[in-house]
């Protein structure tokens, strides 16, 4: 074999040669990148997994804070309807109340202004009359105030009992102190003005005199 041509197969082994190394060489670097990659993939996917458990977390606790607030509201509006409730059922106790008074006490006004007639009256009945005339006159009145009573006391006004009784500062009112030894102290001696109430209400306290 002539010179020449054992250098051309010592060139062309060693093109080979380099050929070779320099495939392995790439081969060798495009390994690497995969593997980099396949990491970089890796804390790509770990940084997901821990910003959707982040995320998830934070749901939870703004779940959490939004039934909180719910249930305060609700909580509240309760406590509404309840004082509400109770707002209606004690205005409608005292509606009931205030008709039930409108009833039971009625003629309250009328037999209030009828109280001073009624004081006429039994002034007139106490002169003593002689005369026939004044006689006749005299039973018209009795008569009349009699009448006048009756129908009042259909409506509920009853006397109140003065004299002999104690002392009641709900239903008398003293005027006036006397002595005697005979007597209690603190019960009424005389009584200088009826008394009167409708039914449990006093409409005129009596004007008494109490023994010391």
């Amino acid at each position: 074999m002539s010179e020449t041509t054992e250098n051309k197969h010592q060139l062309e082994e060693a093109v080979e040669n380099g050929e070779t190394k320099q495939t392995f060489k790439e081969e060798g670097t495009f390994s690497n990148s995969e593997e980099t990659i396949g990491e970089e993939v890796e804390n790509v996917e770990e940084d997901t997994a821990a910003d959707e458990s982040s995320q998830a977390e934070l749901s939870v606790e703004e779940y959490k804070t939004k039934v909180a607030e719910l249930e305060a509201k609700l909580a509240e509006e309760e406590n509404r309807y309840l004082r509400l409730r109770a707002d209606f059922e004690n205005l409608r106790r005292r509606s009931q109340l205030d008709l039930q008074a409108a009833e039971k006490y009625r003629a309250q006004s009328l037999l209030t202004d009828l109280l001073p007639i009624i004081d006429n009256f039994e002034r007139a009945l106490q002169v003593k009359v002689t005369s026939e005339d004044a006689q006749s006159l005299y039973k018209g009145i009795e008569m009349v105030y009699n009448a006048l009573i009756d129908a009042t006391k259909k409506e509920g006004l009853e006397v109140i009992p003065a004299v002999g009784e104690p002392f009641d500062p709900n239903v008398h009112q003293a005027v006036m102190q006397e002595s005697d030894s005979e007597k209690e102290s603190g019960i009424v001696l005389k009584e200088l003005q009826k008394g009167y109430k409708l039914k449990d209400r006093v409409l005129r306290p009596s004007m008494v005199s109490v023994n010391e």
